[in-house]
């Protein structure tokens, strides 16, 4: 996790440092608690990304996710993704815009060690507060799973979860 944290913050210093005035920097910050008779779930998720923005409505850049899963009387399981994302925007006015992310990349959880692949479309809406610093809002996508563990059978996931959630994260637009 802290190699990951490091990795992260040398290239944002990086790219900021190269690519002065077209840096997008973004993220998603969730939290949620189930619980069910004597069983509670709790699961916290931290997903920054950031991108280079090589044209108006064009955007490449990573994206990773630490996620932590805690069930009251088990272990805390915690899953990793790092990966990259291509970003097409479409501006529909001064304070609104629409974009489409999709993003590839690399997973691993902490239960039986298992690794894999992921996928993921996700349509959003940006809302330009000021100054390119918005809000982006997204009730879904397709997204695609697999896992391989050590004593487990291959899991693969196959989702199409539009309306099923919500999604509030912020952004700032270096270069708008």
């Amino acid at each position: 996790m802290k190699k990951l944290l490091t990795a992260l913050v040398i290239l944002v210093t990086t790219i900021a440092s190269a690519q002065k005035n077209s840096i997008l920097l973004g993220g998603n910050v969730g939290f949620s608690s189930e619980k069910i008779g004597d069983s509670k779930l709790e699961n916290f998720e931290f997903s920054p990304k950031v991108g280079y923005q090589f044209s108006e409505n064009w955007t490449v850049g990573v994206e990773g996710s630490i996620m932590n899963f805690k069930t009251i009387g088990t272990d805390k399981t915690e899953k990793y993704k790092i990966g990259s994302f291509v970003r097409y925007s479409t501006p529909l006015s001064e304070l609104f815009a629409f974009y489409v992310d999709l993003g590839a990349g690399y997973q691993n959880t902490s239960l039986n060690n298992a690794k894999g692949m992921y996928a993921s479309v996700t349509p959003a809406l940006f809302i330009n507060m000021k100054n390119g610093f918005g809000l982006n809002f997204s009730i879904g996508g397709v997204n695609y799973d697999n896992l391989d563990g050590k004593n487990d059978p291959r899991q693969q996931h196959l989702g199409f979860d539009f309306g099923k959630t919500l999604n509030i994260g912020v952004s700032k637009n270096f270069g708008l």
